[in-house]
């Protein structure tokens, strides 16, 4: 029975460390990628699920790689807000973090294999070009917060974000289906990382007085609390119009606006940012956007295969 209940308890502590939260946002720019495809004739169901089976992976490669890299600079004290890290923790040994991290990693180069041989078949050329961006996309998850000068700490976690969960995301993506990229697809990959961007800024504005003082320059921390509001409010309305403006210039059609809905529990909290300090609040908002974002490019996506 203590076996038993050992293996529940050590499966536990994983899932925590994978922090499985992450994962709807990850799919975001793969379902988006995907439903576009669909909309112009171009779907598989086996690239699809690929597609999301290796942004999964990288998704938990960097959240792993996150919780390490936090214990090892120490940007994780007693006083952060937030899920529980397991290595500063202890329930994880840095070496055990090391080992989940190989296996990750070599899960989702074999996912990512799979895929791009069932995408591309023995055209290696394009081959090479996805492993070098997958090889940038691994890369950019464990540096952000490991190594000597972590981009995450000196504000560049934005930009980072928003080229690898919008536009590498929805246009790499996209491409895996069609083999050709349009020029109007840059709005809708534009809007889908807008919001993964806005995750990560309330996440930040969260986390701005924590961050300043063990030295991790966010954004945020850099606007200051009252402009990083205000850009907030930027990135989402730049990720409605966007949006607006590609179904716009598509075939008329009722079936994408379905997307709509989402927006409301963004703003609701994006309100919350204005009227409240409270960490657990701000935790609150913080799912609600993540999940949002997530349900928005989830109804565009169907919708544009509907349409």
């Amino acid at each position: 029975m203590f076996g038993h209940h050992n293996m529940t308890n050590t499966l536990s502590i994983w899932l925590l460390a994978a922090r499985l939260r992450t994962l709807p946002l990850a799919c975001s720019s793969i379902l988006l990628g995907s439903g576009l495809a669909a909309s112009r004739g171009a779907f598989d169901g086996t690239i699809m699920a690929l597609s999301l089976l290796t942004a999964i992976l990288l998704q938990i490669l960097s959240n792993l790689a996150n919780d390490y890299g936090d214990a090892v600079s120490g940007a994780d004290n007693g006083e952060r807000i937030g899920p529980q890290r397991a290595v500063v923790s202890g329930l994880i040994t840095r070496r055990q973090m090391c080992v989940a991290m190989a296996l990750t990693a070599l899960a989702a180069v074999v996912s990512g294999l799979a895929l791009l041989g069932c995408a591309f078949g023995d055209q290696w050329l394009q081959i090479l070009t996805f492993v070098l961006l997958g090889g940038a996309a691994i890369v950019a998850a464990i540096t952000y917060t490991v190594g000597k000068t972590p981009y995450g700490y000196r504000g560049f976690g934005d930009i980072s974000v928003f080229l690898f969960f919008g536009l590498l995301g929805v246009l790499g993506s996209y491409y895996l289906f069609t083999k050709t990229l349009q020029w109007d697809l840059l709005l809708p990959a534009t809007a889908c990382g807008l919001l993964a961007t806005a995750v990560l800024n309330i996440n930040n504005v969260r986390d701005i007085e924590t961050d300043a003082v063990s030295g991790k320059i966010t954004l945020a921390v850099r606007l200051g609390r009252n402009r990083a509001i205000a850009y907030h409010w930027v990135l989402l309305g730049a990720a409605l119009l966007t949006t607006i403006a590609f179904l716009l210039t598509q075939p008329a059609s009722f079936w994408p606006w379905i997307f709509l809905p989402a927006m409301k529990p963004l703003t609701d909290a994006a309100k919350t940012l204005r009227q409240s300090f409270d960490g657990e609040v701000l935790t609150g908002a913080l799912k609600k956007t993540a999940i949002s974002a997530f349900l928005f490019s989830l109804l565009l996506s169907i919708g544009l295969a509907l349409s």
